[in-house]
């Protein structure tokens, strides 16, 4: 049996990129797989028990970090030693922080190690809160640099956007797999057809899932809801990451529109998608977020939800190919509430462009088909075992 070990310093126990996609798919696939990841504010086990098996899963945990700071000089280090006694046969890691321990543990162990990629880091340095301003372009160029030259000495890189890919490719780098991170259809296979759009009577369901920062666009879907002329109520699913941003806006008079849940289990976040009305998905224009690919943007299509997005180039060739939704500019609170009132409106056609986004990912940008590659991926890098 072919053994797997994934390696993450930042994401929750049961990511799902990582733990209820790649994990449990090559725990299907027959093989071994082991996690090693941080604990959980909200783990419920003891601080004395470091590992667990969930779904196949060996579980095998990290302190959790003082700090950004401990956790990129002390934790990654903890994680080597941890991964380096688990002897695999694949080291898939998740972090760039993990860059210098993963070359390590190549060299150490000879083993084959993949490097997975899920944002455009050197661009997400340019929008990090954290970094004084006038650092982050010098210090998004030194990553940059020091990204390519480690990846050279990794057996394959993995990344979830396409423009990434291409980044990647321009320095000579071909072994390299795009790996969208679409939906688990299992999730959304028992979605009833969602009329409640139709129905005039009823306060309409506005939703937004994800992190809750001013570059995502939280600040003016909020000033939308004085611009709407229809009843809506916003369902706010996700965390503050700046507290300042979570008091500013509980102060705004449009908040007493808003049912903000915090944080929930994935079967609950879903839950809440079928029960709305239309998705929200209004990041600002970022370097990052324009080439971004974000995971609710396919989920609210597998919900049947009607979809209001920015109109970055990428979201757009989506949402016009399948019909599945509008654009809008996200820095224009006006615009986004008048084309929520277009969607209320005119209820048959927000039905169409629900049933278009279920049926395009059903069809195409889902997990069990881009999961193919990622299994074929593994079964090359094994085959000289």
């Amino acid at each position: 049996m072919k053994k797997v070990c994934h390696i993450t310093t930042i994401h929750p126990p049961f990511d799902t990129r990582i733990f209820h996609k790649e994990c449990k798919t090559f725990v299907k696939m027959g093989y071994e797989v082991n996690l090693v990841v941080p604990k959980a504010d909200n783990n419920q086990m003891t601080n004395d028990q470091m590992t667990t098996v969930v779904n196949g899963v060996k579980m095998i945990f990290l302190p959790k970090p003082k700090n950004r700071f401990s956790r990129i000089l002390f934790l990654t280090r903890e994680a080597y030693k941890i991964a380096l006694e688990e002897k695999a046969d694949i080291y898939h890691f998740h972090d760039p922080e993990f860059l210098y321990w993963a070359v390590k543990l190549k060299q150490k162990t000879g083993a084959k190690v993949i490097y997975d990629v899920h944002e455009d880091f050197p661009q997400q340095i340019l929008s990090k809160p954290w970094i004084p301003k006038i650092f982050r372009k010098l210090i998004a160029t030194i990553f940059n640099f020091y990204e390519k030259r480690k990846v050279k000495q990794l057996d394959f890189i993995i990344v979830a956007l396409p423009k990434v890919k291409e980044s990647f490719q321009k320095t000579g780098i071909n072994n390299i797999e795009t790996i969208t991170n679409y939906p688990l259809l299992e999730y959304f296979a028992q979605v009833t057809s969602n009329q409640r759009v139709a129905t005039s009577n009823q306060r309409i369901k506005l939703i937004y899932v994800g992190g809750l920062t001013r570059i995502r666009g939280t600040i003016e879907i909020i000033k939308s809801l004085e611009f709407i002329k229809s009843d809506v109520k916003l369902i706010l699913l996700g965390k503050f990451q700046e507290k300042d941003l979570e008091n500013k806006l509980k102060k705004m008079p449009e908040w007493e529109k808003v049912e903000f849940k915090g944080w929930l289990p994935q079967k609950e976040t879903y839950q809440n998608m079928m029960d709305a009305d239309i998705g929200l998905i209004c990041f600002l224009p970022t370097p990052n977020n324009i080439n971004s690919m974000p995971n609710k943007l396919f989920e609210y299509m597998a919900a049947r939800l009607p979809i209001i997005a920015s109109d970055f180039p990428l979201w757009k060739e989506i949402i016009r190919e399948d019909n599945c939704g509008l654009t809008v500019n996200p820095q224009e609170p006006r615009e986004i509430a008048k084309t929520i009132d277009h969607l209320i409106e005119h209820p048959e056609e927000a039905r169409i462009m629900g049933e278009n986004g279920r049926r395009a990912v059903f069809k195409k940008y889902n997990w069990e088909k881009e999961s193919q590659k990622l299994i074929k991926i593994y079964q090359q890098l094994t085959t000289k075992y």
